[in-house]
């Protein structure tokens, strides 16, 4: 958790679905049994006529952390949901990355960051 650099990425993103992605420019797409999900920036998916939901902001743990970690995720969510913040975490091969609130960034870094300071 000490060596964790979180970073608060610019834009705003929302979570959509779609039959399918084509060129679309998608930060994130996952495959599920009822359509694609996908996560872009907000202003992409007006441009494309998609009612996204969740207004975002995307915060990188910049930390490797293993896909097997076990309870890293675990900790920063309780910690964020401590302060009744909802959150969409998604692992990629590098880095982990949050999707908090928009209108609650600077909160859920400010906590990120005391994490990092430890107890």
């Amino acid at each position: 958790m000490a060596s964790m650099s979180p970073e608060l990425r610019p834009g705003t993103f929302v979570f959509a679905t779609v039959a399918e992605v084509g060129d679309l420019p998608a930060l994130m797409t996952f495959q599920e049994a009822d359509g694609i999900t996908v996560i872009l920036e907000r202003d992409v998916a007006e441009a494309h006529g998609l009612e996204g939901a969740f207004a975002c902001r995307m915060i990188t743990l910049n930390v490797h952390s293993a896909l097997d970690a076990v309870g890293f995720l675990a900790r920063i969510t309780t910690a964020l949901a401590a302060k009744g913040m909802g959150v969409n975490p998604v692992s990629a091969f590098n880095h982990d990355h949050l999707f908090v609130p928009e209108n609650r960034a600077e909160e859920a870094m400010a906590t990120l960051h005391g994490l990092v300071r430890g107890p």
